[in-house]
């Protein structure tokens, strides 16, 4: 990464890349007060990219497996495909992106079934009493939230088991009650990258399923356990696929 900042800098070579939003900030500008250290911009970096291609991976991994799994639902994803980038000169576009909600529905889906990361990690800001007990949360506490206890729970999302991407359509979208879906947190602690990830991950599952058909083998899990002893929600078992 040192490299790069140095080349770009004795070179003065400008692209339109992350690489060079952070050289603006090192340099104090876009409205930044004070510049940004070489270390700064080389975390940021880092948790930029860590961050963002692992839980990715992950949300593109299980779409794909319950699709595989739900051959039905395939075909209803792979036909809005189909018929999006024919009014789009089979480019895929932005814009093309933007007319595929079914995609949307289905990555939503995938993320409440399984978050790629389990768990979200506050702090409490105030002495909070909870509702209906004598337990005080004090200020100042770490609180782990669990996602799958939220996800899973019937009582927000009935038969929590079933992949049904219309729970996350238009119609039903708003029904859902506020953070009880929290994939990516939310109020101003949000995930800085859930834009960027959710576009990247709607990219990369139509640009799969346009080329291919994707089916699942004798050795692919009936059903996924996660591996308790990770991070990110991975399966016991490897998730093997055919794509033809």
């Amino acid at each position: 990464f040192k490299e790069v900042i140095d080349n770009r800098t004795s070179t003065n070579t400008k692209r339109n890349d992350f690489i060079q939003i952070l050289l603006e900030l090192g340099a104090g500008h876009m409205g930044s007060t004070q510049g940004v250290t070489t270390e700064e911009m080389l975390a940021q970096s880092f948790i930029f990219f860590d961050a963002g291609f692992e839980t990715s991976s992950t949300n593109l991994t299980f779409s794909l497996y319950e699709l595989a799994m739900h051959q039905d639902l395939q075909q209803k994803v792979r036909d809005e495909i189909f018929t999006v980038l024919e009014r789009h000169n089979g480019e895929m576009t932005y814009e093309a992106l933007m007319e595929m909600p079914y995609v949307d529905q289905v990555l939503d889906e995938s993320l409440r079934k399984y978050p790629p990361i389990p768990f979200l990690n506050r702090k409490c800001s105030t002495d909070y009493k909870i509702p209906g007990s004598d337990l005080v949360i004090e200020k100042g506490t770490s609180v782990m939230i669990s996602l799958p206890g939220l996800h899973m729970d019937p009582e927000y999302f009935p038969e929590p088991d079933k992949f049904d991407p219309e729970r996350f359509s238009k119609e039903n979208k708003s029904k859902i009650k506020p953070f009880t879906f929290l994939s990516f947190g939310n109020g101003p602690r949000v995930c800085i990258g859930q834009r960027f990830a959710l576009l990247q991950n709607k990219l990369g599952l139509c640009l799969i399923l346009k080329n291919f058909k994707i089916s699942a083998l004798e050795t692919t899990p009936k059903k996924i356990v996660a591996d308790p002893r990770g991070l990110t929600t991975v399966s016991i078992e490897p998730i093997s696929l055919r794509s033809e």
